[in-house]
C-alpha cells in the first residue's frame, strides 16, 4: 500500500507492473532498438546478426496486425474444438466458475483510516466493483459494502475496462489516483477520484488525469504528484517505462511539470513517491538501473541528496526518523556487516552521511528463513516470514538500547501469511491464512497484545478429508536439496500411475507457498475440484531462482546459472518417478511468465521427464525477448543477447531456438493475451507456429483481453482453467481411465 509503505521496485517482477508505457495497441514500437538514440552510459555491445534475419514468424509480433489476429482467431478455433467441447471440459468449467465467483471469498482489503476496501468481481459484477465497509461490518458477518466505482457500468461505453488500483491520499483518504486499462494491460489511464463525493473529478475542474500510457504516479499533498509516463519522444527508456519523472501541480498542464530526475535511456526507469509516516514524510527517488540495481535518493528542499544504500537493496518502509532496508548483500558499514536476507533499520541523517546514529538490526537471516513482508502500525513492525516455506508472522519492538525484540503472532504454521494491509497511524493489520487444504481465512491482528481476531473463512470448495500434504526434498544436479509439496490422496497407491501437475516459477525472488489455489493465481480452491477430487496429485516445486530461502536462492538461478533452476525442477519430475508416485507419460507440468520459460526449456531438455505442458504467457524467444515490450528490463535477470558472451549461454537453453523437428515431444499447450504488454504475446505465438510446422502436438489459445494476467473476468479465468485441466486429463489419465477423464 503505498501511502504507508512503498513497494520496493526491485520485488516487482513478470507478475505485478512496474509502471511507464510500451503500449499494445502500437506495434511499431517494437522495433530493433537500433532505432534508439546513442547513450553514451551504455556498456559497448558486439551485437550479433540481426536475430529478425531468419525469423519466419516475425509477422506474428505485429500484435493487432490482420494476418496476425487471423492466425490467433484460427488457432484459438482449433483448440476449441479439439478440447473445450466434451462433456469434460464443460464440467470443469462449470466448476471452475462456481469457485472464482463463489460469494464466501475472502475479499482482499486494503485499510484506509476507518474504512476497508476491496475489489470484487462476481457473476453479477464480471468486471468487478470497487467498494468499502468497516471493521464492525466484517465482524457482523454481513458487511454492508458501498459501491463506489462500478466497473461493468463504465464499460457499457464500449470499452473493455480493467480496474488497475487507487492510490489515495493520508489521513483523509478523500483524493484517490484511480488506475484504468483498456483491456487488462499495463498501459493505463490515471483518473482523480472523490471518495467522499464518490465521483470522478474532472481535468477541466482541476483533477488529476494522465492518458494510457505505463505511468508511475504518486501523492505529495492535496495538490501535487510525482509522476512518470510518456511525456514525448526521448522520455522513455528501452525498457519502455519513464526515464523522467516530475512534480506535477494541479491546475497546471502536464507539460509544466518540474523535473525531478532522469536516467539514461539505457537504464530501466525512474520513480519518486512520498513515503508517509505517523509524524513525518520523506521523498524518495530511485534510478533504476537494471531490474535488481538501483541508485537511491532523498529529495529534501527541492534537490537530491544521495542515500548510501547497497544499490541492491530495498526500502520496506518508513519507520520513525529511518528507513526499513531489505539487504540483498552482505552490507558493511564501519565495523559492522548485515549478511544478506537481513532487514535493517537504517537512520537517514547516516545514510545520508551525516554524523546520525548506527543502524540497527531487525531481523537476522538463517539458513531456512527469508523475510517476506515488513509493515509498520502504530503499535510496533509487523514481519511475515517463511521457514522452509511455510509462513510465520511476528511482531518486532525497539528496545531503548537500539535492539530488537519479537514475539510471534498465534496463526497455523503449515501454509501461508500473507499481510493485506496495515497503517502506521493505527494497531491493527488484516491478515490472510491459507494452506493446500484450508480456505483462505482473514484474520485481524492486535499490534499491540499480538491477540488474533478470526473475522471471515472462505467456505470450502473441496472436502479436504480424503486428502494429505507431504513436503519433499529432491536432490539436484549439484547435490542441492530443492523442496516440493505434495498434495494427494491419503490412501495413494504407489502405482507408478498417478497423474500428476507440477506447477513452479524459478525466477525473479517470487517464492511459492502453500495456497489454496495450488499456485499464485487466486483459484479460490478450484484446483481441487478440477483435479484432487478427479484422482490428481498436484506438486508445488520450491525450485531456485525464487526467493524461499532469501537472496541466496534467488541469486544461484542467475543468468549463466539460469540451468539450475532446471536441473531443480527436473530432480523433482525424477523424484516422484523414483518414488512410484507416477511415471513420466503421467506428469503434466505447468509455469507462467518466468515459468513458461521453465516449462519451455525443460521439455527441451528432458522431454523423456513429462507427459504434457502448460506453457502460459511466457518468454520463449530469448533471442529477442529485450527487443519486446518491458523485456529488456529483466537482462539483470536472464543476460543480454546482444553481448556475444551472453548470448552463449542463453542460446543454450532459448527455447524458440532450440526446437527441433526431430525431437519427441509430449503435447503441449501454450496461452497467452493479445493485451500484454509486458511479456510479448509473440512468444507463444512464434513458439506454436514453430511447433506446428515442425509436426509437433501443440495448442493455442490467446484471450483477446487480459493483460499479462491472461482474462479480465472470471469467465475468462475460468475458461483458460478449465481448458488447461481438460488437457491434462486427456493427456495424462491411465489408458483405463482415459474414457472417464474425458
Amino acid at each position: 500500500m503505498r501511502p504507508r509503505l512503498v513497494a520496493p521496485v526491485a520485488v516487482l517482477t513478470l507478475l505485478p507492473a512496474f509502471g511507464g508505457g510500451c503500449k499494445a495497441k502500437n506495434s511499431k514500437q517494437q522495433k530493433d532498438k537500433a532505432a534508439v538514440a546513442p547513450d553514451s552510459s551504455k556498456p559497448e555491445v558486439e551485437a550479433p546478426a540481426p536475430a529478425a534475419a531468419d525469423d519466419p514468424h516475425l509477422w506474428l509480433e505485429d500484435v493487432l496486425g490482420d494476418k496476425a489476429i487471423a492466425w490467433v482467431k484460427e488457432r484459438n478455433a482449433a483448440s476449441h474444438a479439439a478440447l473445450a467441447e466434451s462433456p469434460l471440459f464443460k464440467e470443469l468449467y462449470g466448476e471452475a466458475l462456481a469457485a472464482l465467483n463463489a460469494a464466501g471469498r475472502i475479499p482482499s482489503l486494503t485499510q484506509r483510516g476507518d474504512k476497508l476496501y476491496n475489489f470484487w468481481k462476481d457473476a453479477e459484477h464480471p468486471r468487478g466493483i470497487y467498494r468499502r465497509t468497516t471493521l464492525a461490518g466484517l465482524r457482523s458477518g454481513k458487511p454492508a459494502w458501498e459501491t463506489l466505482i462500478d466497473i461493468d457500468e463504465m464499460a457499457k461505453d464500449g470499452t473493455p475496462w480493467v480496474f488497475k488500483g487507487s492510490d489515495c491520499l493520508p489521513p483523509a483518504y478523500r483524493r484517490c489516483l484511480v488506475r484504468l486499462s483498456k483491456g487488462g494491460g499495463d498501459a493505463v489511464e490515471v483518473r482523480e477520484y472523490d471518495a467522499v463525493e464518490k465521483a470522478f473529478v474532472p481535468a477541466d475542474k482541476g483533477g488529476f488525469f494522465v492518458a494510457e500510457a505505463k505511468t508511475d504516479v504518486a501523492w505529495v499533498d492535496d495538490d501535487h504528484v510525482f509522476i512518470g509516463t510518456d511525456f514525448g519522444d526521448g522520455t522513455m527508456t528501452e525498457s519502455g517505462y519513464p526515464r523522467q519523472s516530475k512534480l506535477w501541480k494541479r491546475g497546471t498542464p502536464l507539460s509544466e511539470a518540474e523535473l525531478v530526475h532522469q536516467v539514461p535511456v539505457s537504464a530501466m526507469a525512474v520513480s519518486a513517491r512520498r513515503i508517509f509516516g505517523a509524524s513525518t514524510t520523506v521523498d524518495l527517488v530511485e534510478e533504476r538501473t537494471s531490474f535488481w540495481i538501483a541508485k537511491h535518493f532523498q529529495r529534501v528542499d527541492g534537490e537530491l541528496k544521495a542515500v548510501a544504500l547497497p544499490d541492491d537493496a530495498n526500502v520496506a518502509g518508513l519507520f520513525g526518523d529511518g528507513l526499513l532496508v531489505e539487504v540483498k548483500s552482505d552490507w558493511t558499514v564501519g565495523a559492522t556487516t548485515y549478511r544478506e536476507g537481513s532487514l535493517v533499520f537504517a537512520r537517514l541523517a547516516t545514510l545520508r552521511g551525516g554524523d546520525g546514529a548506527a543502524h540497527e538490526l531487525v531481523v537476522g537471516p538463517s539458513p531456512t528463513t527469508a523475510v517476506q513482508q515488513a509493515r509498520v502500525t502504530s503499535q510496533g513492525l509487523l514481519v511475515s516470514m517463511l521457514d522452509n516455506v511455510r509462513g510465520r508472522l511476528r511482531i518486532y519492538n525497539r528496545r531503548d538500547d537500539g535492539t530488537w525484540s519479537f514475539k510471534p503472532v498465534e496463526l497455523p504454521e503449515t501454509g501461508s501469511v500473507s499481510m493485506m494491509t496495515a497503517s502506521d497511524d493505527r494497531p491493527d493489520a488484516f491478515v490472510s491464512y491459507e494452506d493446500f487444504l484450508t480456505p483462505t481465512t482473514l484474520y485481524r491482528v492486535d499490534a499491540a497484545s499480538g491477540k488474533v481476531e478470526r473475522l471471515a473463512q472462505q467456505p470450502r470448495t473441496f472436502d479436504p478429508a480424503p486428502f494429505a500434504v507431504e513436503q519433499h526434498f529432491a536432490s539436484s544436479a549439484d547435490g542441492t536439496q530443492v523442496p516440493y509439496f505434495v498434495v494427494a490422496k491419503k490412501d495413494l497407491a504407489a502405482t507408478g500411475k498417478n497423474p500428476v501437475h507440477i506447477f513452479s516459477y524459478g525466477g525473479f525472488r517470487n517464492s511459492l507457498t502453500p495456497s489454496y489455489s495450488g499456485s499464485y493465481e487466486a483459484l479460490s480452491g478450484a484446483y481441487g475440484k478440477l483435479w484432487l477430487e478427479r484422482g490428481g496429485v498436484f506438486v508445488l516445486a520450491n525450485i531456485r531462482g525464487g526467493g524461499e530461502f532469501g537472496p541466496g536462492w534467488h541469486r544461484a538461478a542467475l543468468k549463466e546459472n539460469r540451468p539450475k533452476a532446471f536441473e531443480d525442477f527436473e530432480a523433482v519430475a525424477a523424484d516422484l518417478i523414483a518414488r512410484k508416485v507416477t511415471a513420466a507419460q503421467h506428469i503434466g507440468i505447468e509455469g507462467r511468465s518466468n515459468g513458461g520459460l521453465l516449462v519451455g526449456a525443460t521439455v527441451l531438455r528432458r522431454p523423456d521427464l513429462y507427459g504434457a505442458v502448460i506453457c502460459g504467457v511466457p518468454l520463449l524467444d530469448m533471442r529477442r525477448y529485450n527487443r519486446l515490450f518491458a523485456g529488456a528490463s529483466w537482462m539483470g535477470e536472464y543476460g543480454n543477447p546482444d553481448v556475444p558472451a551472453e548470448w552463449k549461454y542463453i542460446q543454450g537453453y532459448s527455447p524458440y531456438q532450440k526446437v527441433r523437428a526431430d525431437m519427441e515431444l509430449p503435447p503441449m499447450l501454450l496461452y497467452t493475451s493479445t493485451r500484454d504488454d509486458r511479456v510479448h504475446p509473440s512468444h507463444a505465438r512464434k513458439m506454436t507456429a514453430r511447433l506446428l510446422e515442425q509436426g509437433h502436438e501443440a495448442y493455442y489459445y490467446e484471450n483477446l483481453e487480459g493483460g499479462h494476467g491472461g482474462s479480465s473476468t472470471n469467465e475468462q479465468l475460468a475458461y483458460r482453467v478449465a481448458l488447461g485441466y481438460a488437457f491434462l486429463w486427456n493427456e495424462l489419465a491411465p489408458a483405463a481411465d482415459s474414457d472417464k477423464a474425458r
